[in-house]
């Protein structure tokens, strides 16, 4: 596995992936190697699996493509794997690396990458030919989200694997931790995302200030990269003691019980696929009020409150308010789904099924290898 920041998992949705997928390969008699650049923890096996520690150029455009340079570098001088799950287009160049000692490849493409504010002009054009050369190079594709697969498809005229993330069931977590945030059990909103417009924080936050909420709204997160819109975040929270910013967190019993005990989640995140923070917050049993993309829509089930713009959470946040036991069975409901639709063990079949099936030769680069994307944009 490898294009992660490794294992132990403590940072995003590949990590949890690769952390959750590969110990239960391993228990299933997997042999898995885990490439990582986590300085902090530099552990050899963890759950069974073997980590691999490469360095890596921390700035912000060439840190990914330069550790899982290394790490195509580093695979190929050893036995050859039966299977590799490469995450993230952007490590699409080093594809042929593998592809080169025969080396069958899945590429996880995430979600819409060049859709991100936080790359620029020349990062959103580098992510668009990233993703052209890995459909033309992999010999699978991996999409977390019917959305995902359907731009593939749309886009390129090929298939994917569509393979989800699992959601965490969260049950009979301790509400301690949110005493030394001075929180009280099922009396607060919490949004949980990183500072980028695509996000929506601003939007939320505004949304919030207009709103006649009796609850307070906790704002978890930072911007190592956008210190402009952190700011805008600040001025707008700055004129409501309703609103509270505790920065980024990263002890998860704190996070767990951040999900846990809110009154609702604010799901603002528009570009990704499957999300693996609104997967956490309906494990959690906690209500939804989610940014109206298709990729939120679907992960539940159209079931939650909607927003397009801060004008339309008043509203919703008032509703979510105004009856308490409606409100908490919506969020049994999120977490009826996350436990039937998004099970880890299913997300594991599905990886241990495809890694069989590159071992045993197949592969969709015969027909991707001239693949082009079509002028038409996709309406998605």
């Amino acid at each position: 596995m490898v294009g992660t920041r490794g294992v132990p998992a403590a940072y995003g949705g590949f990590e949890t992936a690769v952390e959750e997928v590969g110990r239960r390969l391993v228990e299933r008699g997997h042999r898995v190697t885990v490439y990582s650049r986590r300085a902090e923890q530099r552990v050899r096996e963890h759950l069974g699996m073997r980590v691999v520690h490469l360095p890596a150029l921390h700035q912000k455009q060439l840190e990914t493509l330069s550790h899982t340079g290394l790490s195509a570098l580093h695979l190929v001088t050893r036995h050859r794997p039966d299977a590799a799950f490469v995450f993230n287009a952007a490590n699409s160049p080093l594809l042929g690396v593998l592809r080169a000692r025969r080396v069958p490849v899945a590429l996880h493409m995430d979600g819409l990458e060049w859709r991100r504010s936080k790359w620029g002009p020349r990062g959103q054009a580098y992510y668009l030919r990233a993703e052209e050369h890995g459909v033309r190079t992999a010999d699978a594709l991996i999409a977390d989200a019917p959305g995902i697969a359907d731009y593939y498809r749309h886009q390129f005229d090929v298939p994917t694997e569509l393979i989800r993330y699992g959601a965490p069931i969260l049950e009979d977590v301790a509400a301690a931790p949110l005493v030394e945030l001075g929180l009280e059990a099922g009396r607060y909103h919490v949004v949980v995302a990183r500072f980028e417009p695509e996000n929506h924080v601003r939007e939320i936050v505004e949304g919030y200030h207009r709103s006649d909420a009796r609850l307070p709204l906790v704002v978890v997160g930072s911007a190592p990269y956008s210190a402009g819109y952190t700011q805008a975040i600040q001025r707008a929270a700055e004129t409501d003691q309703r609103i509270r910013l505790l920065g980024a967190v990263y002890d998860q019993d704190v996070l767990d019980a951040l999900y846990t005990h809110a009154a609702t989640y604010v799901h603002g995140h528009s570009v990704g696929g499957t999300n693996p923070s609104l997967l956490r917050a309906m494990g959690a049993g906690t209500p939804v009020i989610s940014y109206d993309v298709g990729f939120n829509r679907e992960t539940l089930d159209g079931d939650a409150w909607f927003f397009t713009g801060a004008e339309d959470l008043p509203a919703a946040l008032h509703e979510a308010e105004a009856d308490a036991e409606v409100t908490a069975r919506r969020g049994a409901r999120h977490r009826d789904r996350a436990r039937e639709a998004f099970r880890w063990e299913d997300v594991a079949t599905a990886y241990e099924d495809l890694a069989r099936r590159l071992a045993a030769g197949e592969s969709v680069h015969p027909r991707a290898r001239r693949a082009r994307r079509r002028v038409e944009e996709w309406p998605g």
